[in-house]
């Protein structure tokens, strides 16, 4: 009998389905998809091989069991086709009914082959001398024109669907099919060659390599699923229309020492074994020290957070040192959102800006927090889209000074507009382009254009010796802002001498020493750098004695409490006769009256910036503003 390959191609498949039942699964569409492609590949295997048993012993088994054994193993051939088709379908359901629709359609037509081949003649033949042995006829011309049609089908919904398929899927179901058709087609020109059974089994074994591992689906360390299953898990929900609650667990206090000690590896285990356990729902581990819990029953929501809060009361180790404090952002149903998965965003959002209102270490999400995490996600993409298309401009608010009686310089500010060239204000965009990090680059842009104006203008001829620009305590604790700025003066052909850079009190709190490189850095250049926001932080004087600093800037809270209150104007003129007494400068910021700019100026301050003289203006502006004030000056 000629059974060797389709014995490989079963013995292949056995060995694939002990390692593919070792491992838990999550039950995704494709998962389903490959465990029905799976049983019947090995089903036709089986009865490929029984078939041609039967055939071999058909002088003393009855014709009707070796008719039905043949018939139902052609069936099966045409059911292979049918199941990868149905496998790519898994990987795009959608909810659209034309699709489900043409599923039916496929199966109808698959099933109309398996009737035919059932009532159609078969035929036998046998060479025991050479061990060939193959049936042919009419049922067998049906199951090739069938299976073959339905793999053309396959490839046609592939090729119309290319954009919705997971490449990997793509390419795996591809290859299958095309083993199968060359297979097919070396049998159906050479009967005796029976290798069809053996070509399904290599796919499956490829589709299982690429796709359906299990273990491609765990974090191998905790045994949870990953970040990768639950993406797709959010998936299969958001198709099904099934809204689970969502429990964010991340943990800050104490975990990072806890998991650095010998008892670490196992306290970590057995975290997350608790939360594993936990009925009704599924755990996905999706960072180092970050779990999120799908609750099945929102109804149960309630009882799960408060056993989890219970549960984490308690020490993990024997000794009862091991005490972790999770932080919690519970989601009741994810259909809140507008796309399920803008539920990472949500965890994001919600941890960065309420780490001060957790309820018991335990956020519940609301609309109201929804919507502005939304507002935020759409000023994100808005600032993403300004800085693409060329929509970030500089300001530039003039500054005065006293003794020369001249604006001998000016504050550059960022301003962005939208797309229908509508200005948006700064309050809006900073504080989340610094939450995201695209402060960076805003702020690399907003150098740039410093640098560009300085070149193309020649502002010194006008007697501005220099502009001052801002850095955010984000560009602050870059690693490479110095590098970064030197390479843009330099690329512009920018003197040094014609930058100042302000940073505020509270920049230097997060990463002093990444900050104090950066200033030696671009200082050994031959950049200044000012103190912005003076009396706004907590340390106050200790940080003009700490940072190398030319210039102190008044905050215009202190500038206005010097004229409403009688003790900060003792306050600030102690802060400005020791200031001066370290041979710094001051500017005073927020002045708006010539009582106010009179004041500043007989108390010995050198510069004055505020709306008295200008407000912030746009480059043509600033540049006939400097020409105008400084020439009649």
């Amino acid at each position: 009998m000629n059974i060797q390959t389709q014995c490989c191609g079963l013995i292949l498949l056995s060995v694939l389905f002990q390692f593919y039942s070792r491992y838990k699964r999550i039950h995704l569409n494709t998962e389903r998809a490959f465990g029905r492609a799976f049983l019947v590949t090995f089903l036709s295997i089986t009865l490929d091989i029984l078939s041609i048993v039967a055939i071999t012993y058909m002088d003393v088994l009855p014709l009707w069991l070796v008719t039905l054994i043949c018939k139902t193993y052609l069936v099966s051939l045409v059911g292979t086709a049918l199941c990868s088709l149905l496998y790519i379908y898994a990987d795009v359901y959608t909810k659209d009914s034309k699709y489900t629709r043409m599923v039916r359609w496929y199966t109808a037509y698959a099933g109309i082959g398996m009737v035919l081949i059932y009532m159609l003649p078969i035929g036998v033949h046998i060479e025991r001398s050479k061990s060939i042995i193959f049936t042919y006829g009419a049922r067998v011309n049906v199951t090739y024109v069938f299976s073959v049609s339905i793999f053309l089908l396959n490839i046609y919904f592939i090729i119309h669907k290319r954009n919705h398929i997971n490449p990997q899927r793509r390419d795996a179901v591809l290859v299958w099919m095309g083993f199968w058709i060359l297979a097919a087609g070396v049998q159906f020109f050479k009967n005796s060659i029976l290798i069809v059974g053996f070509a399904s089994a290599i796919g499956i074994m490829i589709l299982y390599l690429k796709l359906e591992n299990p273990q491609m689906n765990l974090d191998r360390r905790t045994g949870l699923f990953n970040q990768s299953a639950l993406t797709e898990y959010l998936d299969r929900m958001s198709e099904k229309n099934q809204m689970s609650g969502v429990l964010n667990l991340y943990f800050e206090r104490g975990y990072q020492h806890h998991m650095q000690t010998d008892t670490g590896e196992i306290v970590s285990l057995e975290v997350c074994r608790y939360l594993s356990g936990i009925p009704g729902t599924t755990s996905f581990k999706i960072a180092e020290g970050e779990i999120v819990l799908l609750i099945h029953d929102t109804e149960d929501a309630q009882t799960i957070m408060a056993g989890i809060r219970e549960r984490f009361g308690k020490a993990w180790d024997k000794e009862g040192s091991a005490i972790l404090h999770p932080h919690g952002i519970y989601v009741p149903r994810l259909d809140m959102l507008e796309d399920i998965k803008d539920v990472f965003y949500l965890f994001r959002y919600a941890r960065e800006r309420n780490k001060e209102n957790w309820d018991n270490d335990f956020l519940m999400t609301d609309d109201t927090l929804i919507r502005a995490m939304y507002r935020e996600k759409e000023m994100e993409q808005m600032i993403l889209d300004a800085m693409e298309n060329d929509r970030i401009e500089v300001f530039y608010q003039p500054i005065f000074s006293t003794r020369e009686n001249r604006f001998v310089s000016a504050e550059a500010l960022v301003r962005m507009r939208d797309e229908d060239g509508r200005m948006i204000p700064p309050g809006e965009f900073i504080e989340i382009a610094e939450r995201n990090g695209m402060i960076i680059r805003l702020g690399e842009i907003v150098f740039e254009n410093v640098c560009r104006f300085i070149r193309e203008n020649d502002i010194i001829q006008y007697g501005v010796e220099y502009i001052e620009v801002n850095l955010s305590v984000v560009q602050c604790a870059y690693t490479n802002l110095a590098a970064d700025y030197i390479r843009i003066m330099e690329r512009y052909e920018i003197l040094p001498k014609y930058i100042n850079l302000e940073i505020t009190e509270s920049a230097s709190l997060g990463a002093k020493g990444i900050l104090l490189d950066n200033m030696k850095c671009l200082i050994n250049y031959g950049v200044e750098f000012s103190l912005d926001d003076f009396g706004t932080g907590q340390s106050n004087l200790n940080y003009i004695v700490d940072m190398p600093v030319e210039i102190v800037k008044f905050d215009r809270d202190m500038t206005n409490a010097y004229f409403e209150n009688k003790k900060a104007k003792y306050v600030m003129s102690a802060a400005m006769h020791m200031i001066h007494g370290m041979n710094l400068e001051i500017v005073s910021e927020g002045i708006e009256t010539e009582e106010q700019f009179e004041s500043m100026r007989n108390l010995g301050i050198q510069y004055i910036q505020g709306f008295y003289f200008s407000r912030p203006l746009p480059e043509t502006e600033y540049l006939e503003f400097i020409k105008r004030n400084n020439t009649a000056s």
